[in-house]
């Protein structure tokens, strides 16, 4: 854990219990009870897929049923913990972002959006391909000397299956591939959120007003515009005050706001807590 980070930010490396030469790239495997009870988060990716499970999986303040034939995906900066039940036999593989970002680009589009849908349920036929291609990047790590290109080739081949069940799983996905012009807006709040509030900015960066802008968003996802800055703005508040020690006054000032009793109101029309209180509950 970095000493100096404001967040439990666990790195790749602390879970490479085999000493590993590479970092980039971990398997790991998850058989009985695991608990997490400090939330944290991590600076990888983790795609984890589950053979048998129970128990539940909280990921960004939403709590999943762990079950049998599941995909889990956590990104880094999202906060999670976990109960898992003593059934449980699951199989992780936790990427570095260089290794990542050498295959997310080939896809439709980025990986970012599948962080409002990060538990899949598999078909059975479809487990057991990931299964494989699981196992296979287990053997290929085993291997004297590694060979990275085979490694990658099937990590990208994951991805790609991923991709494909969410995409027919996830009609919302297919909002972003038919107007582009969303999942960019989609794109740049994730970027700018904590320092651009308003709706003009953003409609300017794509080139068209505000107003058409809100059309858009109302007509594809049955909300303004606004609703897709406030919602990631919140969303990183609550990540803020549940994994790290700073002080609301100072997540505040981080997310952009100049007066903490703003900041303190707009948490509570979002939420129905004040920021105190939500604290208090974790």
């Amino acid at each position: 854990m970095r000493i100096n980070d404001p967040f439990p930010i666990l790195g790749i490396k602390e879970f490479n219990d085999q000493q590993q030469a590479d970092d980039s790239l971990l398997y790991h495997e998850l058989h009985g009870e695991r608990i997490i009870e400090k939330p944290h988060k991590h600076d990888f990716f983790i795609f984890l897929l589950f053979e048998k499970g129970s128990g539940v999986h909280a990921i960004d303040f939403i709590d999943y049923k762990v079950k049998n034939h599941q995909m889990h995906l956590l990104f880094p900066g999202q906060v999670h913990s976990w109960h898992l039940g003593k059934n449980t036999s699951g199989y992780q593989l936790m990427i570095s972002r260089p290794i990542f970002e050498t295959f997310s680009d080939s896809l439709s589009f980025s990986f970012i959006l599948h962080q409002h849908h990060p538990v899949i349920d598999l078909p059975g036929q479809v487990f057991q391909k990931l299964l494989y291609e699981f196992l296979a990047v287990k053997e290929e790590l085993s291997q004297k000397p590694v060979q990275w290109g085979v490694v990658n080739l099937r990590i990208r081949l994951i991805a790609q299956f991923i991709y494909r069940e969410a995409e027919k799983k996830f009609k919302e996905l297919e909002v972003y591939l038919t107007k582009p012009i969303l999942y960019k807006y989609h794109t740049l709040v994730d970027l700018y959120f904590k320092e651009q509030k308003s709706v003009a900015f953003y409609a300017s960066q794509l080139h068209i007003t505000p107003n058409y802008l809100n059309i858009l968003c109302k007509r594809h996802f049955h909300v303004p515009a606004m609703f897709l800055i406030q919602n990631r703005t919140i969303l990183e508040a609550k990540r803020l005050m549940k994994a790290s020690d700073q002080s609301v006054k100072e997540i505040a000032y981080e997310l952009g706001f100049s007066d903490l009793a703003y900041f303190s109101n707009f948490f509570k029309s979002q939420t129905g807590l004040s920021p105190r209180d939500f604290r208090e509950r974790l």
